[in-house]
């Protein structure tokens, strides 16, 4: 008798994947574990092949690193790791303001604006889910109206290895309050037709790890100095 799974048999890789990223975020999988794929496969009830290409798939962004006789490692998400994710979003979110520069109108604007004080709402009841949801739609905004959909899924990646690895419960007010007055300027400089200085903005200060070190180390290392890169 065939033992029964317990995912959906449309498509096992992808439902492994979403699984095991599911894992990550509520911290189940930490950084620095190994991952046992007899137990995983045994556990989901799915041969060793759609774990294995979801896990080849979770190497390619980033989330783990497989090595030969060691097994399957989930990384660690390092200080080098961080600044190069800042500068690849930067470049990322700039290309697409200048793309979406083309289609959007006083709605998107408006709806920018909208998501923007929905922020500031949350973060003065101390909301941080919504807060962190509201954000990233407010991202999605101009990343979708760029019309580029290997650079938008490509920023998605690249964020959930900055937030979901695991997703931390905390916050840092400060970088939250200041990150809703770049987003005000941001808007401003959409608003009236800015788009390279909004660009601009958003990839050297946004996206800046330069400019937003202080609270990187606050949020990742709980210091406002002295950057562990282990």
């Amino acid at each position: 008798m065939t033992k029964k799974t317990i995912l959906n048999l449309a498509s096992l890789k992808d439902q492994v994947y979403e699984y095991l990223r599911s894992q990550m975020r509520v911290g189940e999988l930490m950084p620095g574990d190994v991952i046992d794929m007899n137990v995983t496969s045994q556990k989901l009830g799915v041969s060793k092949t759609p774990l294995r290409d979801a896990l080849i798939r979770l190497e390619m962004e980033g989330f783990v690193n497989i090595m030969a006789r060691k097994g399957v490692v989930v990384n660690i998400l390092t200080v080098e790791d961080i600044r190069e994710i800042y500068q690849i979003l930067g470049a990322l979110e700039s290309t697409a303001i200048i793309a979406a520069s083309e289609t959007i109108s006083k709605k998107g604007v408006d709806r920018l604006k909208k998501l923007n004080e929905g922020m500031r709402k949350a973060i003065e009841k101390d909301d941080f889910s919504d807060y962190y949801d509201k954000n990233l739609t407010f991202h999605d905004v101009f990343l979708k109206l760029s019309g580029n959909n290997m650079l938008r899924k490509t920023a998605d990646v690249l964020k959930k290895r900055l937030y979901d690895f695991p997703r931390r419960t905390g916050y840092v007010k400060e970088w939250e309050q200041s990150s809703i007055k770049e987003h005000q300027q941001l808007v401003e400089f959409i608003s009236a037709k800015k788009y390279l200085e909004a660009a601009n903005f958003i990839r050297d200060v946004h996206w800046s790890f330069n400019v937003q070190e202080r609270f990187i180390n606050l949020y990742y290392f709980d210091t406002p100095s002295g950057l562990n890169n282990s």
